[in-house]
């Protein structure tokens, strides 16, 4: 059984169901055992921070509902991996990888997990991650949380997972769930997606409910599916999009919104698609092999019909500095969702946490909490503060109407392509989508991926473009989680 699920696509394992070859229940068991082998012994990954004590439970049913009245869809008895980020309103807590929440339950699921839940997902369990979303500490690594400890890339255990989905990637590329969710907020579903060879879709803002989840940026933050291929990203996605009243992100663009993402998984998308590469955009930090890769990755789009533009700079990319807003905004989304926690729990802010850590420090302050304290004293927790009102216009005219918008109407592109995840310091800011795709590995067997990047609400090009580049190119391959690595 082992051999066919490892690698297996969602269609793949919806066949395996259908004719009885495979239970979600068996399913299920087999990622609890690839998990034990791998993630807790073995090469000791430590993607998966808790397991869901009701998943063969939950499994047992959905193989019931199966048999008597058929699946509903292409999530039936599938399981997915959450962030730490995310609620659950069941037996696992949600605590953003800090000890400071790790006896925090959420009131009820989120937005987005109802949905999973109705479209028969199994929540298998949360995934580590870097702790607050790699606001803790200035120098902490990417995928270190004081609850679950250090994250290891399966690729090559030297290597940064990248953060701070880093657990939602990993899992995914060691094959200990079908797919996952991760957040974003600038890079965190892009970079460690890059750095684990999977396909991460990060939404544009207010495509995907924000309900529920824990924040760091109001402005900024998207939650957004990790799979090994672009059609089981594109499935998850399809069940995360509905509409949700009390994110007041959704109003502007949602009915943009397709029925069935799925549609745009075409083969020939990259046909006379106009692909812009702003080479002025820190090529410079790319080593030799790095940027190998990616123009081998250009070069197999120009093979595929695409229409390269290059270079198609983004004028505004040098003067995008520093700045304040997620710093601002964070003080006042968390202590916002921390207020909102069931009585009984501890923590009701964000002064609360900085002192509990400062009461244990062993555990906690491994690399400090300079972020965490810079946030609390510096900002009031209004947004009124001048840097930050500054800053958001700031940012809004710099990488979105002067920066991208005006780069695509420059040059009438369809999308931006960037090496690894360098888009995301623009992109997030903008509150646009990408899609980070596997383009190849280092001598070293580290992964490096190419990203898309459109405007708002643009996925479905974007999904286009990944999914025909991903079918010509072929490049991802497992890691093989031997222990010599």
């Amino acid at each position: 059984m082992g051999m066919e699920i490892v690698e297996a696509t969602i269609s793949s394992i919806q066949a395996a169901l259908e004719a009885g070859e495979l239970t979600s229940r068996e399913l299920v068991l087999f990622y609890f055992d690839r998990i034990a082998s791998h993630d807790k012994e073995g090469l000791t990954i430590n993607s998966v921070l808790e397991l869901n004590p009701d998943a063969l439970f939950i499994a047992a049913a959905l193989d019931s509902e199966r048999a008597t009245q058929g699946p509903r869809g292409p999530l039936h008895g599938i399981p997915i991996l959450l962030k730490d980020n995310i609620n659950t309103g069941d037996l696992m807590h949600t605590s953003a990888g800090s000890l400071a929440l790790a006896n925090s339950y959420a009131g009820e699921d989120a937005f987005i997990v109802k949905r999973l839940r109705e479209a028969g997902a199994i929540i298998l369990g949360k995934a580590n991650m870097t702790e607050f979303a790699n606001f803790m500490t200035d120098g902490m690594p990417s995928g270190y949380s004081s609850r679950g400890g250090q994250v290891l890339n399966p690729y090559n255990i030297s290597t940064p997972t990248g953060g701070s989905s880093a657990g939602s990637g990993v899992a995914v590329a060691c094959n200990f769930c079908m797919a996952s969710i991760g957040t974003e907020t600038s890079g965190s579903i892009l970079n460690p997606g890059n750095l684990s060879s999977t396909v991460g879709i990060k939404p544009t803002v207010g495509l995907v409910s924000r309900t529920g989840i824990l924040p760091l940026s109001n402005s900024q933050d998207t939650a957004g599916p990790m799979a090994r291929t672009v059609t089981d990203a594109v499935h998850v996605l399809n069940d995360i999009v509905a509409h949700d009243a009390s994110d007041a992100a959704m109003g502007a663009g949602y009915w943009r919104k397709q029925e069935d993402y799925c549609v745009f998984l075409d083969p020939l998308g990259l046909e006379g698609a106009r692909i812009g590469i702003p080479r002025d955009y820190f090529f410079e930090e790319l080593t030799d092999e790095q940027l190998a890769i990616f123009n081998g990755a250009v070069e197999l789009m120009r093979e595929c019909g695409a229409i390269i533009v290059d270079p198609a700079d983004v004028r505004t990319a040098r003067q995008i500095k520093y700045s304040s807003v997620v710093l601002n905004e964070f003080k006042t989304s968390l202590n916002a969702y921390l207020s909102k926690l069931p009585p009984g729990s501890q923590i009701r802010t964000l002064k609360d946490i900085i002192a509990f850590n400062n009461e244990h420090p062993i555990e906690t302050l491994k690399y400090g909490q300079s972020t965490l304290l810079s946030a609390e004293t510096t900002t009031s927790g209004t947004q009124t503060d001048v840097p930050y009102l500054r800053d958001r216009a700031a940012d809004l005219k710099l990488c979105k109407d002067e920066g991208l918008d005006a780069t695509m109407k420059e040059h009438q592109l369809d999308a931006l392509l960037f090496p690894a995840d360098f888009g995301a310091r623009i992109t997030s800011r903008a509150g646009y989508p990408s899609i980070v795709v596997p383009a190849g590995y280092t001598a070293k067997g580290v992964p490096f991926g190419v990203t898309f990047a459109a405007r708002a609400y643009e996925e479905p090009m974007l999904i286009k473009l990944a999914y025909a580049y991903e079918q010509h190119s072929r490049v991802r391959r497992p890691p093989s989680l031997k222990s010599f690595i």
